[in-house]
C-alpha cells in the first residue's frame, strides 16, 4: 500500500511538474510574443479628424480618400511616417477593419479548429517576437499610426499594432510554410527597340490569392513623404507595404516569390524592402544597394525598372544571397524562379523550375513576347490577360501555368519615363485598365472636390471575355468548386461541363467521389485528369496516388 502511495504521489508530481512547465512557457510565449508600441516624440496627429466632404469622399488637412467611377478606392498621404500611418488609418479605416475581418474569415476558412489556430497564433507571436526589429523606426512608426484605427474585435490576437505588425509578413510566412501554391505572379518589361515609341513599359499580375474579399477593395496609393521620393502602390487597407508601385523618379518595382527553405525567424518583410526601394532608390545601383543590406526570410525576386538607366534588372535574393539578372537585350521577363548566375543552379531553384508551373509560364510568356516585334501598353494588357497554354492550346481556366490564373489581387503596367500607371479593375485583371499621371497626381498637392483624377482617354477597354458564354462557365466552376471546399453536394457533370479542358476539373471531381467512396467513378476522372495539362508536380503525384488506391479498392 506504502509503495502504491510513493508511486502516486511521485505521478502527482510528475503531472504538476509538466504543468508548471506548460504554465511556465505560456508565459514565455506571451512575454517574448509581445511588441511593444514605439514611442513616438510628437503626437499630435492623433488628435486630427478627417472630414466627410461628400459621400464616400474624406479629406484630412491635404491628405484625402474616396472611391473613383472605376470602382478603385483612391488614397494621397503626406507627412512623416507616423503622421502618414494616423492619417492613412482615418481616412481609410472601414477598410482597415474590413480586411482585417476578410483575414480573419479567411484563416479560419482554411483552419477550421479553434484549437489550432490560437496554437497559430502563438506560433506566430513566438516567430515574429523579433520583427518590430528587422523594420526601420520610420516604418515602424507609420504601421502604428495605422494601427491608431484598428478593429478592437481581436484583441485576443494581440495589440493594435502587433497584429498590423504581423499582417506585413503573413505574404512572407505564407509563401515559406506553403510554398506558395497561391502565388504565380508574373512580370515583364520592354525598352529601346523593342518597345514601339522606345520607351519602356513594365507589365505584372499579382497572383497572391487569399480569397476573393481580399481582392475586392483595392487602393491605389500615392505617398508624398517627408523623407524620400513620391511614390504610388497598389495596396490594401491597413498595409503600408508595396508589392507594386512607381516613384516620380520613374523607378518601378514588382515581386515575385521564389521556393524559399523553411525559415526559423523573422527578418525584413519583402514587402517592406520594396516600400524602401520605392522611398529612396532612384536608379538601379541605389535599389540593389537596399536589397543588400536587408535581410530576408524568404527568397523573391524584385524586378527593378528604372528610367535613369532606360533598363530593366532582377535583384534575386534568398536569406542567405543575392545576385543580379541583367539580360543585356532590350526586354525581360520573369516568373517564379531565379535566373541569375550565381542562384540558376541553386538546388531549391533547380527544384522549382522542375516541380512547379514557373517555368512552363515563362516558355508562354516568352511565347508572347517573341510573337510582338514592339510592345506597347495595350499589347502587355493583351499578355497580361492571356488565358491560354503553349502554342495557344486550351488548358482550362484557371490554370496555375497560364500567364492569367483568374485570380489575380491586381494587373498593373508601367512607362517609368511617363510616370504613367495603368491598373486593372475588376474582376481580376478582365475589367478595364485605370491610368494615372503620377506628375498630376502629385500636383493636386490635396483635393478639396471629388473629382476624378485617373486620365480618361488613356482607359484600356475591358476583356471582351467578360461577355461570353465561357466566362460564365467559369464562374460556375469556381462558385461548384466552393461548393465543394464547403462540404455540399454538387453535380459532379456540371463540374467538368463548366471547365472541360482544366485538370482540376476532374481532379476535384476524383476527390469528391473518392470521399464518397465511389471508388470505381472516382478512378475514371482521375485518369481522365492525368491526360490534361497539370500545373504542378505534387497534383501530379497526388492524382497517380489516387489512382493506385481506387484501383485497390
Amino acid at each position: 500500500m506504502l509503495n502504491k502511495r510513493k508511486i502516486a504521489r511521485r505521478i502527482l508530481r510528475v503531472i504538476a511538474a509538466i504543468i508548471l512547465l506548460l504554465f511556465v512557457a505560456a508565459i514565455y510565449l506571451v512575454k517574448v510574443a509581445h511588441v511593444p508600441n514605439p514611442k513616438i516624440a510628437n503626437k499630435h496627429s492623433i488628435q486630427w479628424q478627417r472630414t466627410q466632404n461628400s459621400t464616400g469622399f474624406y479629406t484630412l488637412n491635404n491628405s484625402w480618400f474616396k472611391k473613383s467611377n472605376s470602382g478603385l478606392y483612391e488614397l494621397y498621404v503626406e507627412g512623416n511616417g507616423y503622421e502618414m500611418g494616423v492619417v492613412n488609418g482615418k481616412l481609410t479605416k472601414e477598410l482597415v477593419m474590413l480586411q482585417e475581418d476578410h483575414f480573419s474569415e479567411q484563416i479560419s476558412k482554411m483552419i477550421p479548429s479553434t484549437f489550432t489556430r490560437n496554437k497559430l497564433k502563438y506560433f506566430i507571436g513566438w516567430f515574429n517576437r523579433n520583427l518590430d526589429k528587422n523594420i526601420t523606426e520610420e516604418y515602424r512608426d507609420e504601421i502604428y499610426g495605422v494601427s491608431e484605427s484598428a478593429s478592437p474585435a481581436y484583441q485576443y490576437l494581440g495589440t493594435n499594432y502587433q497584429r498590423i505588425l504581423n499582417y506585413h509578413a503573413a505574404h512572407d510566412i505564407g509563401h515559406a510554410l506553403q510554398n506558395l501554391a497561391l502565388v504565380g505572379c508574373t512580370s515583364f518589361g520592354t525598352w529601346g527597340s523593342k518597345s514601339k515609341d522606345s520607351t519602356m513599359i513594365i507589365g505584372r499580375n499579382f497572383d497572391f490569392y487569399v480569397g476573393d474579399k481580399f481582392a475586392k477593395d483595392k487602393i491605389v496609393a500615392f505617398f508624398n513623404p517627408t523623407h524620400g521620393h513620391k511614390f504610388m502602390t497598389i495596396t490594401w487597407g491597413g498595409f503600408i507595404g508595396a508589392v507594386s508601385g512607381m516613384n516620380d523618379e520613374g523607378l518601378a518595382v514588382t515581386i515575385n516569390a521564389a521556393k524559399s527553405d523553411y525559415p526559423t525567424g523573422s527578418a525584413t518583410p519583402v514587402s517592406i524592402v520594396t516600400r524602401e526601394i520605392l522611398q529612396y532608390a532612384k536608379n538601379i545601383n541605389e535599389a540593389i544597394a537596399i536589397a543588400k543590406k536587408r535581410n530576408m526570410f524568404v527568397s523573391e525576386s524584385f524586378l527593378v525598372a528604372s528610367a535613369a538607366d532606360n533598363k530593366a534588372v532582377i535583384i534575386e535574393k534568398t536569406p542567405t544571397a543575392i545576385d543580379v539578372y541583367d539580360p543585356n537585350k532590350n526586354f525581360i521577363t520573369c516568373t517564379n524562379h531565379f535566373q541569375s548566375k550565381g542562384l540558376v543552379n541553386s538546388e531549391k531553384n533547380i527544384d522549382q523550375i522542375k516541380n512547379s508551373a514557373s517555368q512552363y509560364r515563362y516558355e508562354r510568356l516568352m511565347e508572347l513576347m517573341n510573337a510582338t516585334e514592339k510592345n506597347t501598353v495595350q499589347n502587355s494588357v493583351d499578355i497580361l490577360r492571356d488565358r491560354k497554354g503553349l502554342q495557344n492550346t486550351d488548358i482550362g481556366d484557371g490554370n496555375e501555368k497560364a500567364i492569367n490564373q483568374l485570380i489575380a489581387h491586381h494587373s498593373v503596367v508601367f512607362e517609368p519615363q511617363k510616370g504613367i500607371v495603368w491598373v486593372s479593375t475588376a474582376p481580376w485583371q478582365l475589367g478595364k485598365f485605370v491610368a494615372y499621371d503620377l506628375k498630376k497626381v502629385f500636383a493636386l498637392k490635396g483635393l478639396k472636390q471629388n473629382i476624378e483624377i485617373s486620365e480618361t482617354n488613356l482607359e484600356i477597354a475591358a476583356d471582351t471575355f467578360l461577355q461570353t458564354q465561357a466566362y460564365k462557365n467559369f464562374v460556375n466552376f469556381r462558385n461548384l468548386k466552393q461548393q465543394i471546399a464547403d462540404d455540399k453536394d454538387v453535380n459532379i457533370e456540371n463540374l467538368v461541363a463548366s471547365n472541360p479542358q482544366f485538370y482540376n476539373s476532374y481532379l476535384l471531381a476524383g476527390d469528391y467521389l473518392f470521399k464518397k467512396k465511389q471508388f470505381a467513378k472516382a478512378l475514371v476522372y482521375y485518369k481522365t485528369a492525368l491526360t490534361k495539362t497539370i500545373a504542378t508536380k505534387a497534383e501530379e503525384e497526388h492524382i497517380t496516388n489516387q489512382i493506385a488506391k481506387c484501383t485497390k479498392k
